[in-house]
């Protein structure tokens, strides 16, 4: 099996091991031409989209605590052309979500903007590997997430204490890997900083801050993945 996980649950992980390797995406080179496609109709309809350069799962499997799997750098055009078509065994999702807890113990999350692919969804501030984010050729997850907030929110948490360990989620979406963060403001305090910083942007990745105080009063447009790790964060059990 390419992809070896646990499914709709929250789990522990010690280590994750995730390969870049070099040459095209299988994925890409098989479904070439329905991409292309594909990327004439998404961009026609949302012409703010970028067809940069992220990566896409070729493996991933968790065993004895460690996620372990390899990715093949693709343009943006074949990652919407999957995010449409999901259900393929030989390509998946994967990122990592810096999981922002305040001195008052709420979670901040954000709200996509408008002209986003995940318009109006809340979850936190992330988006798919790049290259760069890979030394020498291994995930860097710490540096993928640092840059990510930085960049939709402006927080600045390369020095925030952290939790040694990662906790995943996974489903047919794609597989979500948390790490704490532990900020010292509260998540007022935080918010506003998040406001500050989009009310200088020219344009914004997201159009709010959206705070998480507890596991029963959630927000709209929250992915299924927030909604198990609120839970989890919170004490309660999902369902």
């Amino acid at each position: 099996m390419n992809f070896d996980l646990p499914r709709g649950e929250i789990f522990d992980v010690c280590d994750v091991d995730v390969r870049l390797i070099d040459g095209p995406s299988p994925y890409a080179l098989a479904n070439s031409e329905a991409i292309a496609r594909n990327w004439r109709a998404e961009s026609a309809a949302n012409p703010a989209l970028f067809n940069g350069t992220v990566v896409l799962l070729s493996s991933l499997a968790f065993s004895e605590g460690r996620l372990a799997g390899t990715c093949h750098a693709v343009d943006f055009a074949t990652f919407l052309y999957w995010r449409r078509n999901r259900a393929h065994a030989s390509a998946e999702h994967c990122f990592a979500h810096a999981m922002l807890v305040s001195s008052d113990n709420a979670l901040v999350a954000v709200r996509m903007g408008s002209h986003t692919v995940n318009a109006g969804r809340v979850y936190f501030a992330a988006g798919s590997f790049e290259p760069g984010d890979f030394k020498d050729g291994r995930v860097d997850l710490h540096y993928n997430m640092v840059r990510e907030v930085a960049e939709e929110t402006g927080l600045d948490i390369a020095d925030v204490p952290r939790a040694d360990t990662f906790v995943a989620y996974s489903s047919q979406v794609g597989t979500a890997i948390f790490r704490r963060y532990e900020l010292p403001d509260t998540a007022d305090q935080i918010a506003e900083r998040v406001r500050a910083f989009i009310a200088a942007e020219v344009e914004p990745e997201i159009s709010e801050p959206v705070i998480i105080r507890d596991a029963k009063n959630l927000p709209d447009g929250l992915l299924e993945h927030m909604r198990a790790i609120a839970a989890w964060h919170f004490g309660v059990q999902a369902g």
